[in-house]
């Protein structure tokens, strides 16, 4: 288990074994050869490898073969592929973080933009040959709640401030956190109440137990004719839920990046709904230019023993 004390790790004078396991291997293997971090070396055994720069889906398929594994370097902002209770936790795992709200944001905002000005219906009578203007309504005119005041959620609130927009975050605690965008911040437990009042809804949360479900019937229900994007993990979401929300006009359009399964099932229903946008988990990827920066400093800390950034709590699973 992690714990937040600094480690007491001396510096080495031996090569530290690195094992890459992600998609974009091979534009990692480029970046560390170029950067020449002192005293790492990639291996490409399991077994003698200290430190682990993965993918989570990956990592948590061979996590047994690193006999001798101190630090995993998440590539992905989520790590719930790590936290099954049959994995193993005697390491250091660390993720990365402020480099995907920017992606959220645009993601969010670009879909908001299309929606409220009418841009598909436009491009559908420019192939008719139609003129025909329509009243739409500005961002600055919406109420924006965003669940999740971590670093992605904040970095939303603070480009919809720019845009003038009515922004509130939701988290476990009601409190605002560090350098917080959010105009105002409601405890989790305030949720029915505060989301009859959005125009949009935004999911950033992570997977644990206290999220699984938490947009459920009971919750959409309260919304009014709102957009909702679930940009955090698919199973906050209740499938069911959203459809019959979707029926009786509490959410006026959904825009789903993420799913329980993935790829979404082709039976699934929410293929041909008009009002769901399907997008394949792609609002924020991550680039490995941006992982490794992250990765090189976390690196250098923990070869002079000092603690490392963005250590992931295995207990809370974030």
């Amino acid at each position: 288990m992690i714990t937040n004390k600094e480690k007491s790790k001396p510096m080495n004078n031996f090569a530290n074994k690195l094992y890459i396991l992600a998609k974009e291997r091979e534009a990692y293997v480029e970046l560390i050869n170029q950067a020449q971090l002192e005293d790492l070396e990639i291996t490409q055994d399991p077994s003698q490898a200290v430190l682990l720069l993965a993918d989570p889906p990956l990592a948590a398929k061979q996590l047994a073969e690193f006999d001798q594994l101190e630090w995993l370097q998440s590539t992905f902002a989520g790590v719930d592929a790590l936290m099954g209770a049959d994995l193993r936790q005697d390491y250091d795992l660390t993720n990365v973080k402020g480099i995907f709200g920017q992606q959220i944001s645009e993601y969010v905002i670009g879909h908001c933009i299309n929606y409220y000005r009418h841009l598909p219906r436009y491009r559908h009578q420019q192939s008719k040959g139609h003129w025909q203007a329509h009243h739409y309504h500005s961002l600055n005119e919406k109420s924006i709640l965003v669940l999740g005041c971590g670093d992605i959620g904040n970095h939303l609130a603070r480009v919809c401030n720019a845009f003038g927009m009515k922004t509130g975050g939701v988290n476990s605690t009601g409190i605002p956190p560090k350098n917080s965008a959010f105009k105002h911040t409601f405890h989790i437990s305030e949720l029915n109440a505060v989301i009859a009042d959005a125009d949009i809804i935004v999911n950033t949360l992570p997977n644990t137990p206290q999220t699984q479900g938490l947009l459920n019937q009971a919750t959409l229900f309260h919304a009014n004719h709102a957009l909702l994007f679930n940009v955090g993990r698919g199973n906050v979401l209740d499938e069911q839920a959203l459809l019959d929300a979707i029926e009786a006009n509490h959410i006026a359009h959904a825009y789903l990046d993420v799913f329980t399964q993935e790829p979404l099932p082709e039976g699934s229903p929410y293929w041909h709904n008009p009002k769901i946008t399907i997008t394949p988990h792609i609002a924020a990827l991550s680039f490995p230019q941006q992982v490794f920066e992250q990765f090189s400093e976390n690196y250098h800390r923990w070869r002079d023993g000092f603690r490392l950034n963005h250590l992931v709590d295995f207990d809370k699973g974030y």
